[in-house]
């Protein structure tokens, strides 16, 4: 499962695949000990995943953690300058 993949899911479908991922790391750890495992790779595959799962839960709860320490502040309204146009001096004749 790419980043991209991992950061379209929500927190539940997160905390879901999670256990999936921790399940199945869990049996080919068990096929690696009885010798039944062919493909060793599916290891690191398995634990980057996990990995990677983590890393967006912990991105998640830091940017709700930030949020709610310092709420975004409005954007300020647009502030005009007043000019007073109609005492406009004209300098004639200098």
């Amino acid at each position: 499962m790419r980043i991209g993949e991992v950061r379209e899911l929500d927190d539940t479908e997160l905390d879901k695949e999670l256990g999936e991922q921790e399940r199945g790391l869990m049996n080919l750890r068990f096929r690696k000990a009885t010798l039944q495992l062919t493909n060793t790779n599916e290891l690191k595959s398995a634990r980057k995943t996990i990995a990677r799962i983590k890393t967006v839960l912990r991105e998640r709860a830091i940017t709700l953690e930030l949020e709610s320490e310092h709420p975004r502040a409005e954007k300020p309204a647009d502030i005009s300058t007043e000019t007073d146009n109609d005492t406009v001096i004209e300098n004639e004749g200098e």
